[in-house]
């Protein structure tokens, strides 16, 4: 079942916003690869938010056949570590979802764009939009 996350593989050039106003840019570059074996997917994030450079190192994996999911770690360059889960419906449409975050992904064949929600007083609320395109 990793062969799903061959969809992600490659470097991408993020560019996208939050929703707040005003909105904050981000843009940058988002780095997937098969960590050797092939069991867990390696995320790098490079990307400027406003103008705060942030940089994240994400392993996704392995495949939990029981959830059909894949179990995502990431750490920060400002110490932070979250965990969520990942999962993807026939339609090919994934979904990143955290506690307190939560993502819709549609990949295409060098496009993917990203709708980010956070938990925000017991109600998810639209967060930032995402757009990729293959490096």
């Amino acid at each position: 079942m990793n062969a799903r996350l061959n969809a992600l593989l490659g470097l991408w050039r993020s560019r996208g916003r939050t929703v707040d106003e005003p909105p904050v840019e981000i843009i940058g570059t988002d780095d997937y690869q098969w960590f050797p074996g092939e069991r867990f997917l390696v995320h790098r994030v490079d990307v400027r938010v406003g103008g705060e450079h942030v940089q994240v190192l994400e392993m996704i994996g392995p495949h939990d056949p029981a959830t059909d999911s894949y179990p995502m770690r990431a750490f920060d360059n400002q110490g932070v570590f979250s965990e969520m889960t990942a999962t993807v419906d026939a339609d090919g449409v994934w979904t990143f979802a955290g506690p307190d975050t939560k993502a819709t992904l549609r990949i295409g064949e060098n496009t993917m764009a990203a709708a980010w929600e956070r938990l925000v007083d017991g109600e998810w609320r639209h967060w930032m939009d995402m757009g990729f395109t293959r490096a």
